[in-house]
Protein backbone atom coordinates (compact mmCIF):
# COMPACT_ATOMS: atom_id res chain seq x y z
CA UNK A 1 0.00 0.00 0.00
CA UNK A 2 1.76 3.40 -1.20
CA UNK A 3 0.25 6.82 -0.07
CA UNK A 4 1.72 9.42 -2.17
CA UNK A 5 2.30 12.94 -1.14
CA UNK A 6 2.30 15.69 -3.83
CA UNK A 7 4.92 17.54 -4.69
CA UNK A 8 4.03 20.78 -6.87
CA UNK A 9 6.88 22.54 -5.22
CA UNK A 10 4.50 24.23 -2.37
CA UNK A 11 3.57 23.06 0.64
CA UNK A 12 4.51 21.17 3.93
CA UNK A 13 5.79 18.47 2.21
CA UNK A 14 9.07 17.17 4.32
CA UNK A 15 6.66 17.36 7.32
CA UNK A 16 3.75 15.48 6.16
CA UNK A 17 5.27 12.81 4.48
CA UNK A 18 8.08 12.32 7.66
CA UNK A 19 4.56 11.73 10.06
CA UNK A 20 2.97 9.07 7.62
CA UNK A 21 6.88 7.66 7.44
CA UNK A 22 6.70 7.76 11.14
CA UNK A 23 3.78 6.00 11.65
CA UNK A 24 4.96 2.75 9.65
CA UNK A 25 3.07 4.04 6.18
CA UNK A 26 5.21 3.24 2.50
CA UNK A 27 4.53 7.05 1.82
CA UNK A 28 6.79 8.44 -1.27
CA UNK A 29 7.21 12.41 -1.89
CA UNK A 30 6.10 12.49 -5.62
CA UNK A 31 6.38 15.18 -8.21
CA UNK A 32 5.43 12.18 -11.14
CA UNK A 33 1.76 11.84 -12.07
CA UNK A 34 2.08 8.47 -12.81
CA UNK A 35 3.40 7.52 -8.98
CA UNK A 36 -0.43 9.52 -7.54
CA UNK A 37 -2.65 8.01 -10.16
CA UNK A 38 -1.30 4.39 -8.65
CA UNK A 39 -1.07 5.38 -5.28
CA UNK A 40 -3.97 3.54 -2.63
CA UNK A 41 -4.30 7.09 -0.80
CA UNK A 42 -3.23 10.72 -1.92
CA UNK A 43 -2.25 13.45 0.78
CA UNK A 44 -2.36 17.02 -1.08
CA UNK A 45 -0.20 19.92 1.15
CA UNK A 46 -0.53 23.88 0.67
CA UNK A 47 1.17 26.44 2.33
CA UNK A 48 0.87 30.26 1.60
CA UNK A 49 -1.32 31.76 -1.14
CA UNK A 50 -4.40 29.49 -2.59
CA UNK A 51 -3.40 31.36 -5.81
CA UNK A 52 0.23 29.93 -6.16
CA UNK A 53 -0.99 26.96 -4.67
CA UNK A 54 -3.13 25.83 -7.70
CA UNK A 55 -1.04 27.47 -10.07
CA UNK A 56 1.79 25.14 -9.00
CA UNK A 57 -0.71 22.53 -8.98
CA UNK A 58 -1.35 22.48 -12.62
CA UNK A 59 1.51 23.61 -13.46
CA UNK A 60 3.02 19.97 -12.23
CA UNK A 61 0.49 18.00 -14.35
CA UNK A 62 -0.49 16.54 -10.87
CA UNK A 63 -4.57 18.73 -10.55
CA UNK A 64 -5.41 15.36 -12.95
CA UNK A 65 -4.45 12.91 -10.97
CA UNK A 66 -5.72 14.19 -7.60
CA UNK A 67 -9.08 14.90 -9.04
CA UNK A 68 -9.21 11.08 -10.65
CA UNK A 69 -8.19 9.89 -6.89
CA UNK A 70 -11.00 11.72 -5.69
CA UNK A 71 -13.46 10.73 -8.97
CA UNK A 72 -12.37 6.68 -8.41
CA UNK A 73 -12.89 6.64 -4.44
CA UNK A 74 -8.93 6.52 -3.70
CA UNK A 75 -8.49 8.36 0.08
CA UNK A 76 -7.30 11.75 -0.48
CA UNK A 77 -6.44 14.31 2.20
CA UNK A 78 -5.75 18.20 1.98
CA UNK A 79 -3.82 20.54 4.26
CA UNK A 80 -4.13 23.55 5.00
CA UNK A 81 -4.11 25.59 1.56
CA UNK A 82 -4.33 21.95 -0.20
CA UNK A 83 -8.13 21.61 1.67
CA UNK A 84 -8.94 25.18 0.32
CA UNK A 85 -7.62 24.02 -3.18
CA UNK A 86 -10.52 21.68 -2.80
CA UNK A 87 -13.29 24.59 -2.91
CA UNK A 88 -14.66 26.61 -6.31
CA UNK A 89 -13.00 29.90 -4.76
CA UNK A 90 -11.53 32.28 -2.61
CA UNK A 91 -11.46 35.31 -0.91
CA UNK A 92 -7.71 35.57 -1.26
CA UNK A 93 -7.06 35.30 -5.22
CA UNK A 94 -9.09 34.89 -8.38
CA UNK A 95 -7.71 31.85 -9.43
CA UNK A 96 -10.65 29.07 -9.65
CA UNK A 97 -10.44 26.27 -7.20
CA UNK A 98 -10.32 22.39 -7.82
CA UNK A 99 -14.53 23.23 -7.57
CA UNK A 100 -14.61 19.27 -6.12
CA UNK A 101 -16.44 20.95 -2.52
CA UNK A 102 -19.34 23.32 -3.08
CA UNK A 103 -18.68 26.76 -1.33
CA UNK A 104 -15.60 28.98 -0.63
CA UNK A 105 -12.51 30.60 1.48
CA UNK A 106 -13.30 33.48 3.24
CA UNK A 107 -11.09 35.52 5.42
CA UNK A 108 -11.28 35.23 8.81
CA UNK A 109 -12.22 38.59 10.46
CA UNK A 110 -10.06 41.71 10.98
CA UNK A 111 -11.02 41.99 14.04
CA UNK A 112 -8.64 39.38 15.23
CA UNK A 113 -4.76 38.97 14.47
CA UNK A 114 -4.19 37.37 11.28
CA UNK A 115 -3.05 34.80 10.78
CA UNK A 116 -4.23 32.87 13.44
CA UNK A 117 -0.84 31.27 14.27
CA UNK A 118 -1.14 28.62 17.40
CA UNK A 119 -3.36 25.83 19.28
CA UNK A 120 -6.95 25.96 19.05
CA UNK A 121 -9.56 23.52 19.35
CA UNK A 122 -11.83 21.04 17.47
CA UNK A 123 -15.38 20.70 17.81
CA UNK A 124 -15.67 17.34 16.18
CA UNK A 125 -18.76 16.18 14.61
CA UNK A 126 -20.23 12.84 16.28
CA UNK A 127 -19.08 9.92 13.63
CA UNK A 128 -16.30 10.88 12.15
CA UNK A 129 -13.87 8.25 10.53
CA UNK A 130 -11.15 11.51 10.65
CA UNK A 131 -11.06 11.97 14.55
CA UNK A 132 -12.13 8.49 15.33
CA UNK A 133 -9.99 8.20 18.89
CA UNK A 134 -9.83 11.88 19.57
CA UNK A 135 -12.97 12.79 21.60
CA UNK A 136 -15.23 15.71 21.52
CA UNK A 137 -12.29 18.70 21.04
CA UNK A 138 -8.88 17.95 20.19
CA UNK A 139 -6.21 20.44 20.16
CA UNK A 140 -4.73 21.28 16.66
CA UNK A 141 -2.58 23.68 15.59
CA UNK A 142 -3.21 26.23 12.74
CA UNK A 143 -1.49 28.54 10.52
CA UNK A 144 -3.90 30.92 8.19
CA UNK A 145 -5.71 33.84 7.53
CA UNK A 146 -8.75 32.14 5.40
CA UNK A 147 -11.42 29.46 6.10
CA UNK A 148 -13.66 27.10 3.92
CA UNK A 149 -16.93 27.98 4.07
CA UNK A 150 -18.87 25.07 2.50
CA UNK A 151 -22.18 25.14 0.89
CA UNK A 152 -23.58 22.03 2.87
CA UNK A 153 -22.66 21.80 6.21
CA UNK A 154 -23.28 18.34 6.18
CA UNK A 155 -19.86 17.36 5.06
CA UNK A 156 -18.26 19.37 8.58
CA UNK A 157 -16.84 17.32 10.60
CA UNK A 158 -14.44 19.75 12.56
CA UNK A 159 -15.74 23.43 13.72
CA UNK A 160 -13.38 26.00 15.17
CA UNK A 161 -13.89 29.31 16.55
CA UNK A 162 -11.67 32.37 15.37
CA UNK A 163 -13.42 35.57 15.24
CA UNK A 164 -16.32 33.57 14.18
CA UNK A 165 -17.33 29.62 13.60
CA UNK A 166 -15.31 28.13 10.42
CA UNK A 167 -15.12 25.11 9.03
CA UNK A 168 -11.94 23.85 10.39
CA UNK A 169 -12.32 19.56 8.44
CA UNK A 170 -14.37 18.41 5.68
CA UNK A 171 -15.28 14.50 5.12
CA UNK A 172 -17.33 13.22 2.61
CA UNK A 173 -16.51 9.59 1.65
CA UNK A 174 -13.07 9.31 0.71
CA UNK A 175 -12.41 13.05 0.64
CA UNK A 176 -11.13 14.39 4.06
CA UNK A 177 -9.46 17.23 4.46
CA UNK A 178 -8.56 20.01 7.29
CA UNK A 179 -7.44 23.66 7.33
CA UNK A 180 -4.90 23.29 10.77
CA UNK A 181 -1.69 21.18 10.26
CA UNK A 182 -1.89 17.84 11.62
CA UNK A 183 1.79 16.98 11.11
CA UNK A 184 2.55 19.72 13.75
CA UNK A 185 -0.21 18.98 16.03
CA UNK A 186 1.75 16.53 18.33
CA UNK A 187 0.05 13.15 19.03
CA UNK A 188 -3.42 14.14 17.87
CA UNK A 189 -2.35 15.21 14.30
CA UNK A 190 -0.50 11.86 14.50
CA UNK A 191 -3.87 9.90 15.48
CA UNK A 192 -5.69 11.87 12.82
CA UNK A 193 -2.99 10.97 9.95
CA UNK A 194 -3.29 7.27 11.55
CA UNK A 195 -6.69 7.07 10.82
CA UNK A 196 -6.15 7.92 7.21
CA UNK A 197 -3.46 5.49 6.74
CA UNK A 198 -6.28 3.06 7.99
CA UNK A 199 -8.70 4.37 5.34
CA UNK A 200 -5.97 4.06 2.82
CA UNK A 201 -5.42 -0.18 4.00
CA UNK A 202 -8.91 -0.40 3.77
Amino acid sequence: MTIAVTDYGIGNLASAHKALVHLGADAVLTEDPAVVAAAHGVVVPGVGNFGACLRALRASGLEGPVRDAIAAGRPVLGICVGMQMLFERSDEDPAAGLGVAAGAVVRLPESERLPQIGWNTVEVTPGSRMFAGLGDEPWMYFVHSYAPAPADDAIVSGWCDYGRRFACAIEHDNLWAVQFHPEKSGANGLRLIENFVTACAA
